[in-house]
């Protein structure tokens, strides 16, 4: 199988991960529910892992990392968590169902006002409406740092400067370029980082969470358990465990923390420079083939993903075919994009997305460009 869908999941995943994990399963007991040695290995590893990311992301605090099972999670929490009646939140066209789930929920059930800043035809964001669109009961931006989509990246240090302008929360998808992309928190003005830990993180499925700036208060979305204040009738008002009820994924964090040693031994400058070669070797080759269609701006800095479409012919039947006829495997629809889908006039058809790795290959792409060409013959 040649794997282009890494905007989906990573399928590559260094070795290390692996043995991480294999050896947490074997030796890591339940953080935080006991005194004996299992329990304090939990507890170390878990806490080893808030301190790396806390390095990776520039969260002040190691505390202030917290974990949940992906992105999806860490941005309900967040949105749930900072959001009330009468408030107004700006968003964009370019979110992900991740954001726009929580947000639309909010908007019918209690009242939080939203709205999106408008993408054009080629995805990118009308920067001028941030302003347009303010109002005196703002409360937050949320948006994602780039598209799962056309790959169209966000600027986010410029949204920071305006959010901090106006007073306002930023709490940021970055499920596409964690991992890939430098973020600093502190200097891009984010309040809170959401994070998914299987995709560029090269880290397990079942990972992710969010970094909370100090001083930023999240109610809690869930409550249960957290192996602190156990007579206390209210979840604990302290980072993590405020955020955190329940059984942490120690096994999993355990493999995301090798994953993080590993993305700090390589570079991740590296790793986005291989990524870009690639989609670019791709982009170049595609875009001139008869019928082919894509999406999005290449002339500028983005996420190493292209979507397109062939001729009249639905995305889903192209993608069947590049897996059943080429074993090439990419991902078609509407990939929980609708808004930006209808930004791009693709609301009725969807698209078909490549997504590159540093794992890829020349030959790959070269196949992959080869297997358009006869399709589109």
């Amino acid at each position: 199988m040649i794997y282009l869908d890494s905007a989906a999941t990573a399928l590559w995943r260094p070795p290390q991960v692996v043995q991480a994990v294999t050896a947490a399963m074997t030796s890591l007991g339940n953080a935080s529910r006991g005194v004996h040695g299992g329990s304090l290995a939990a507890d170390r590893t878990i806490y080893g892992a808030r301190e790396k990311l806390a390095r990776f992301f520039g969260c002040p605090r190691p505390d202030h990392v917290v974990f949940t099972c992906n992105v999806t999670e860490a941005l309900n929490i967040a949105i749930h968590g900072l959001l009330g009646p009468g408030d107004h939140v700006l968003s964009t066209d370019l979110e992900h169902n991740s954001v726009l789930r929580p947000l639309y929920r909010l908007e019918k059930d209690c009242g939080v006002a939203v709205d999106f800043v408008p993408a054009d035809r080629l995805g990118r964001l009308d920067y001028g409406a941030f302003g347009r669109l303010l109002r005196p009961e703002t409360r937050a931006i949320v948006c994602t740092h780039a598209s799962n989509l056309t790959g169209e990246l966000v600027d986010i240090a410029w949204i920071g400067r305006f959010a901090r302008e106006h007073g306002l929360l930023l709490v940021v998808d970055a499920a596409q370029t964690a991992g890939v992309f430098p973020i600093d928190m502190t200097a891009m003005g984010i309040d809170v980082l959401c994070f998914t830990g299987h995709k560029g993180l090269l880290g397990p499925q079942g990972t992710g969470g969010l970094c909370v700036r100090p001083g930023v208060k999240i109610r809690p979305w869930k409550v249960g358990g957290t192996g602190v204040q156990t007579y206390s009738p209210v979840q604990p008002a302290e980072y993590p465990v405020c955020l955190e009820a329940g059984t942490l994924n120690s096994h999993g964090i355990a493999g995301l923390s090798a994953a993080l040693d590993f993305l700090e031994e390589t570079g991740i400058d590296a790793i986005r420079t291989r990524e870009r070669a690639l989609m670019e070797r791709f982009y170049g080759g595609v875009r001139d083939i008869p019928g082919v269609t894509i999406y999005g701006d290449f002339s500028r800095e983005k996420a190493a993903v292209v979507a397109l479409n062939l001729g009249e012919e639905d995305a889903g039947a192209v993608a069947d075919a590049l897996f059943e006829e080429y074993g090439i495997a990419v991902r078609a629809g509407g990939h929980c994009a609708p808004r930006m889908h209808r930004a791009l006039g693709t609301g009725e058809r969807g698209a078909v997305r490549f997504s590159f790795s540093r794992a890829n290959t020349e030959e790959e792409i070269d196949a992959a460009v080869r297997a358009l060409e006869e399709l589109s013959r």
